[in-house]
């Protein structure tokens, strides 16, 4: 499918990119590669199942999000501080 970038551009799909954000979120956590990997494959299969051509990338955030969530919860809120933009320390405990 074509991901659909917040600035309006257009660009097709990449697991890499996704990959490397969650291993990012991930660093020094106790998760294997092999659970990370489980995490891009279910976003990618989401992705896939869409009806529509194409997915905004906000909505993959949010289905990495839900992932991240049930499998690490400071995993999941590294990727939701910089996926949100987080503006201060407010934020940051709204979220948790």
């Amino acid at each position: 499918p074509m991901v659909v970038k917040k600035d309006g551009r257009r660009e097709p799909f990449d697991r890499n990119k996704i990959l490397s954000g969650i291993k990012k979120a991930c660093e020094k956590r106790p998760i294997s590669i092999d659970a990370m990997e489980n995490v891009v494959e279910s976003v990618e299969q989401a992705c896939h199942d869409f009806q529509g051509k194409e997915i905004t990338s906000s909505a993959i955030g949010e289905l990495v999000m839900v992932e991240l969530q049930r499998l690490d919860g400071v995993a999941y809120v590294r990727f939701a501080s910089v996926y949100r933009q987080f503006r201060d320390v407010s934020d940051f405990l709204d979220e948790l």
